[in-house]
């Protein structure tokens, strides 16, 4: 390890850096010769993308810190100037959410862009990512930045950036501002104008409550059924997140009365006291709201992650139990709800990935509705719903993403959990209306478009030589696709690496099955793993029970799951 190099620019950024607290943490690091941590912090600039920043807080450039998001918004703002003629008379929202720094970046991001000549309209309290991506639209910005690192834990934050379409950057406007940040003179020389200074000036609007009040009442018109019920009890979780005066306020004037907020987890907290990994999905996240929901005898369980943009469902079951929605579940849930019972629309549309289940396809096809599946990411539903309502006059009416993102219309580009939430409520009483359950009517569509069951394998393989073995898994499936897995025939190969059909280049490779399943490998774009998806169609006899269905269909895929495994061995995979 060359310490002489590393010290060297180590102790550059140090001067440079304008926060007294990093500025200090790094001599810290130096003066104990701390070169692995060093060398970690300094191997390369935290990689701008199409998710904009996210990374653990710390001193250095491969951390999020103020000098870096300094100069990250001078290249984006410079950016604008050159890409948008009217980035000066449009400006740019900037909102957070409560995380620990987050007020601090916030505010010099504003304050990047006062100095640049472009107006900031910052929301002054922490506000959800949705409500974010609705101010870009209202107000007709021309970006929107929301610092923010969603349901990562505690030690993260991050920086997400939209276009003036709503929707979240895609290329080439990422490697554009990616560039643009590279040219970016050092972190202390970086022009900014306090906020004072910048208000004085009209380059530092904030946003008064009416934009909240604005999507409040967008989000309420998404409702189908429109009729509350004061006899569904509703338990929410903000988990610790800034989602819960927003969805207890859209959830109660939509007329559920019966809300029981989770106390422990309701008011924001960057620390998240009582969840070590602040996500729905994750072990035991989920574990105070069932005790809340067991304690009140709720029907419905709804939770958000702490930027809001995510929702998680329980419903009960025939046996009064409460059972955890999949993402697919609730995607197919609220899919086919808009598309059966909401307005409806001479072409609607709509849109998932192609890591989520296959079965909203076959409810489009079925209802005569435009449908799409893209990259994973919902920057990509959001653009292709936008894409071809331009070109084909289609009307986009829901889009989902298997990892709980969802969004119903167009109030948000984006995934919005807020929203969702309301919708998700809102079916609960049309569901009750007609003496259903939510689980009831899943199965209805199930009975009626065939049981999809779905599971994912994540492998964790770190390091240089993780990295080489998940290239190696994914060139032997490339160079020899299995011909049947778990006994089914393969029916057809995608390999997206070369794009098509619409899509960009990604390096994700899908096998198709005779049955209606699919197995998808994607290696993670932000963590050493390779990602395994698979789902498994099963038709059910007329009148059979679902619990024997789903026992059958849960039984063949476990087959699936361990018999492509062992392929996976057999191609490098370390066991």
């Amino acid at each position: 390890m060359d310490t002489t190099g590393l010290r060297e620019r180590a102790e550059a950024w140090r001067q440079a850096d304008p926060d007294p607290a990093t500025a200090a943490e790094l001599a810290q690091l130096l003066a104990r010769g701390d070169w692995t941590e060093l060398a970690d912090r300094f191997v390369g600039d935290l990689e701008f993308g199409t998710a904009g920043l996210r990374g653990v807080l710390g001193a250095g450039p491969n951390r999020m810190n103020r000098a870096v998001v300094r100069r990250t918004t001078a290249g984006l703002a410079r950016y604008l100037k050159a890409q948008v003629p009217d980035v000066v008379s449009r400006g740019v929202v900037v909102g957070r959410d409560a995380r620990r720094l987050s007020a601090e970046l916030a505010e010099d991001t504003a304050a990047v862009l006062a100095a640049e000549g472009i107006p900031a309209h910052v929301f002054p309290h922490p506000v959800p990512t949705p409500v974010v991506a609705f101010a870009a639209l209202h107000l007709n910005a021309a970006a929107a930045i929301m610092v923010t690192a969603s349901h990562n834990p505690p030690e993260y934050n991050g920086y997400k950036v939209y276009w003036g379409n709503g929707a979240q950057i895609i290329p080439p406007h990422d490697t554009g501002i990616a560039s643009s940040i590279a040219r970016v003179e050092s972190a202390n020389r970086v022009p900014l104008l306090v906020p004072a200074d910048a208000r004085a000036k009209g380059l530092w609007k904030d946003l008064a409550d009416g934009v909240g009040e604005e999507y409040l009442r967008a989000i309420s018109g998404l409702r189908v059924h429109k009729r509350g019920s004061d006899t569904l009890s509703i338990v929410y979780t903000a988990m610790h997140g800034v989602g819960g005066v927003w969805a207890e306020r859209a959830l109660r004037e939509a007329g559920f009365p019966r809300f029981t907020a989770v106390s422990e987890q309701q008011m924001p907290d960057g620390r998240f006291p009582t969840v070590r990994f602040p996500n729905p999905e994750e072990p035991g996240a989920m574990d105070l709201s069932l005790a809340t929901a067991e304690r009140v005898k709720a029907d419905l369980v709804l939770a958000n992650d702490p930027d809001a943009d995510r929702l998680a469902v329980m419903a009960r079951d025939a046996d009064g139990r409460m059972r955890m929605l999949t993402g697919n579940e609730v995607g197919v849930l609220l899919g086919h709800y808009v598309l059966t019972q909401g307005t409806k629309r001479a072409r609607p549309h709509v849109v998932t990935t192609i890591v989520s289940s296959t079965q909203l396809g076959d409810i489009a096809r079925t209802l005569g509705a435009a449908y799409d599946e893209v990259l994973t990411g919902f920057k990509w539903i959001a653009n292709r719903a936008l894409e071809r309502e331009r070109s084909e006059g289609t009307q986009f009416v829901f889009g989902y993403e298997e990892a709980l993102g969802y969004t119903v219309g167009t109030v948000a580009r984006d995934k919005d959990g807020v929203g969702a939430a309301l919708v998700m409520a809102d079916l609960a009483a049309w569901c009750e209306s007609r003496g259903a359950t939510v689980l009831g009517y899943l199965e209805e569509i199930q009975r009626r478009h065939g049981l999809y069951v779905g599971a994912q394998r994540n492998v964790t393989l770190p390091g240089a030589a993780g990295a080489q073995a998940i290239r190696a898994i994914m060139d032997a499936f490339r160079a020899s696709p299995p011909a049947r897995i778990g006994g089914d025939p393969v029916r057809a190969v995608r390999d997206y690496k070369q794009g098509g059909a619409g899509l960009p280049p990604s390096n994700v490779l899908a096998f198709e099955m005779e049955g209606g399943g699919r197995v998808t490998l994607r290696p993670s774009g932000t963590e050493p793993k390779i990602k395994y998806y698979f789902e498994h169609k099963e038709s059910l006899a007329p009148g059979e029970p679902m619990a024997r269905a789903r026992e059958r269909a849960e039984a063949r895929l476990a087959r699936f799951i361990d018999d492509f495994l062992a392929l996976a061995r057999e191609r490098g995979q370390p066991t």
